[in-house]
């Protein structure tokens, strides 16, 4: 059995919860209202804005719930309080944390080799999906960088030992 101790963690503040949902439900009580309150040119649109605005208010909600726990990264890789592996060390092949990359916002990118696993969503904290892992969103920046700088350190490590 590996170590379990915590490297590094990525908790999500109060305040950053609060306004992200805050964001998403104001969102969806907007697109509500079009739909309802407003003269809609046809039936098709009007049951558009009140499918965006029922899934606004889902992911809201899964906001929410998911910014309660926090990441961990141990010497066995990045996982979530709850226990779920996100992302096994022995799989990532790189931290990707330029401009330009497909990330969340404050957060980095995990490419990992084939067979990492199936599909994660923790909306504002993390996805995997196709390989790929982001990580951030609600989460402070400081905290990101720093995890993101031990991966990296971990992988320029196992690199010179092969």
């Amino acid at each position: 059995m590996q170590d379990q101790t915590i490297l590094a963690r990525i908790a999500p503040s109060m305040p950053r919860r609060l306004f992200g949902t805050a964001v998403l439900l104001g969102l969806g009580a907007l697109l509500l209202y079009l739909a309802l309150a407003t003269p809609v040119q046809g039936v098709i649109l009007k049951l558009l804005l009140i499918a965006l605005a029922l899934g606004a208010l889902w992911v809201a909600g899964r906001l929410y719930g998911a910014t309660r726990h926090e990441l961990q990264l141990t010497e066995a890789g990045l996982r979530d309080s709850t226990g779920v592996m996100i992302a096994p060390m022995a799989l990532i092949e790189r931290v990707d944390r330029g401009t330009f990359a497909f990330k969340p916002s404050n957060g980095f990118l995990l490419r990992l080799r084939p067979g990492a696993g199936g599909v994660l969503w923790r909306p504002g904290l993390y996805w995997r999906f196709s390989g790929r892992v982001g990580v951030g969103g609600v989460a402070k920046a400081a905290e990101t960088k720093q995890m993101a700088d031990i991966i990296a350190v971990k992988l320029a490590d196992r690199a010179a030992e092969s």
